[in-house]
């Protein structure tokens, strides 16, 4: 034993016990992570409640043969396995409603999103006056309600409504907007596209005011055009921007629902019909184990596709 360790154990006062300021803060510490848990708590219960317990019940529901009748003894019910998902991958309805959703994001989504940044180009450089004003007419889509929305659009877009009665004047006949399964999908489009477009611009316009000023001086004084600045300075800085609204927009458009039901009820001819729509439908029939199993395969779809997007859009060092 050193002669420091045999003088310390004679000293009287002397402690080998650890600082008591080690002590507070370790009790502070837990305080403090007791504290963020009471925070946490009411966002963990609501995700439990309304998000994690459905996943996990619709799955276990989309392996039986449940029906509306099995509602009152789901215990009663037989379990099939991946059967459901195999015979709902099979079922010529569902992969209608399937190309359709993809048909509608393949659309929709290049759309919105040029148009989202058109306009946030025009309101970040060109537009001066009235901005405000702009910025808020083009986010007003946003935030009416969708049903008010698509009673304006059935009669806007009806066989004697005021676009083909527009188009008359010009001489030009109009379509059967809703009644013909070409002309009711660009329907459903464009009012998917009106619906998005204002919260493609406002994220748009977000990243670009995050983009440096000296960055565009530099450039123009190095006899850069206004071209060769987007292309070269503006959309490379935009890309986390560009990943986030692909992301949200196709997992938007992958969910579609209101438009084709409020518009078209998913007709004519199922032309419209949406995944969505389809689980809808099932439920709605009382194939309570199709809908599930519907239901899960658009959730893999949508965590498969953002994965995929991320990955292939995120940023390369």
């Amino acid at each position: 034993m050193s002669t420091t360790a045999t003088r310390a154990m004679l000293t009287p006062g002397t402690s080998s016990r650890r600082p008591r300021g080690g002590a507070k803060a370790h009790g502070g510490s837990r305080a403090e992570a007791t504290t963020a848990w009471l925070f946490l708590a009411p966002f963990l219960l609501i995700f439990l409640v309304f998000t994690a317990i459905p996943a996990i019940l619709a799955l276990g529901t989309s392996m039986t043969d449940m029906t509306a009748r099995d509602i009152r003894d789901p215990l009663g019910v037989n379990f099939t396995g991946i059967d459901g998902f195999l015979a709902i991958i099979g079922n010529p309805g569902f992969q209608r409603s399937f190309l359709n959703t993809v048909l509608f994001v393949v659309l929709c989504v290049p759309l919105s999103m040029g148009l989202g940044l058109a306009l946030a180009l025009m309101l970040n450089n060109g537009i001066r006056r009235l901005r405000t004003f702009f910025r808020a007419a083009a986010y007003v889509p946003v935030i009416t309600n969708i049903v008010a929305a698509a009673v304006i659009w059935q009669y806007a877009f009806s066989i004697s409504g005021p676009v083909n009665a527009t188009l008359g004047d010009i001489g030009i006949q109009g379509p059967n907007w809703l009644g013909e399964p070409g002309w009711a999908v660009t329907t459903v489009v464009m009012m998917g596209v009106w619906r998005t477009t204002g919260t493609c611009m406002i994220l748009f316009l977000a990243g670009l005011q995050a983009v440096p000023e000296e960055i565009y001086e530099a450039a123009s004084t190095d006899g850069a055009g206004a071209w060769r600045r987007l292309w070269s300075i503006t959309l490379p800085l935009l890309r986390p921007t560009t990943l986030l609204v692909t992301v949200l927009q196709t997992v938007s458009f992958l969910n579609i629902f209101e438009e084709p039901y409020l518009l078209t009820r998913g007709g004519p001819l199922s032309s419209t019909k949406s995944v969505a729509l389809w689980v809808y439908e099932q439920f709605g029939f009382g194939n309570v184990s199709a809908s599930m199993a519907g239901s899960v395969l658009l959730l893999l779809l949508v965590g498969i596709v953002a994965i995929v997007q991320f990955r292939m859009l995120r940023p390369k060092h």
